[in-house]
């Protein structure tokens, strides 16, 4: 058994920072679907279909042949 004591230290730090995740991972204040569901709503949501831009592809510097011929 004393073989395993310097595991100690390490599960120690592992089960203090899956306590620390639970934590800093729960909902805060919960809001109700149907409260965020009426502010996205309200919210003004006009698309303006000029601002889009478009790129040019990028290449991807893979060299790509035409179709092989047949060997003779």
């Amino acid at each position: 058994m004393e073989i395993l004591w310097w595991l100690a230290p390490t599960v120690v730090v592992t089960a203090v920072a899956m306590l620390w995740a639970v934590w800093a991972g729960r909902d805060r204040a919960p809001v109700r679907d149907e409260q965020r569901f009426a502010e996205a709503l309200m919210r003004d949501s006009v698309v303006r279909s000029d601002r889009v831009v478009r790129r040019p592809e990028r290449g991807t510097g893979i060299a790509v042949r035409g179709p092989s011929r047949p060997a003779r």
